[in-house]
């Protein structure tokens, strides 16, 4: 299965208290992108929605997402509650400018007041520590390709 792309993301920061600790969580997360694949991730004049993004992990990890498949709490993907499951978004943190590729997989997030519910993965690359939450904003972007151009890191479990 194809993850999504975080272009040049470095994971240093820590997480709200509830994140995993010891060995199970990911120190470092960095992909490349081709040339060929920056004109699927070019910003659009309008973000398709700016808002509070939050994050969800262990506890929901391994149980079913709406898209059927398990939720993993290290691939770069989200819930959202209209865009069609498959959807690929640019989540950037309009905080520290830190932006990741995720696939729609899921619904939420549930508190009405947020806009999307990031993997564990996800949002360890925006950065999201304190409290869990931060303002991104988001774009819609065509799926990214998979090439044997495009080197891809996955977070070590």
């Amino acid at each position: 299965m194809l993850n999504a792309v975080a272009l040049g993301a470095l994971v240093t920061g820590s997480m709200a208290a509830s994140a995993p600790t010891g060995d199970d969580h990911p120190v470092i997360v960095q992909s490349i992108v081709h040339a060929s694949q920056k004109s699927a991730i070019t910003r659009s004049s309008r973000a398709f929605a700016v808002g509070q993004a939050s994050w969800y992990g262990k506890d929901f990890d391994g149980k079913p997402t709406a898209s059927g498949e398990p939720y993993d709490m290290y691939e770069l993907t989200a819930a959202h509650r209209t865009l069609p499951l498959g959807s690929w978004v640019k989540v950037t943190n309009l905080r520290n400018r830190r932006w990741v590729l995720v696939r729609i997989n899921d619904r939420g997030p549930v508190p009405l007041e947020r806009i999307i519910d990031l993997s564990y993965s996800a949002a360890r690359i925006l950065n999201m520590s304190g409290r869990g939450i931060a303002k991104v904003r988001l774009d819609l972007v065509k799926a990214p390709e998979q090439t044997s151009d495009m080197a891809m890191l996955t977070p070590p479990r």
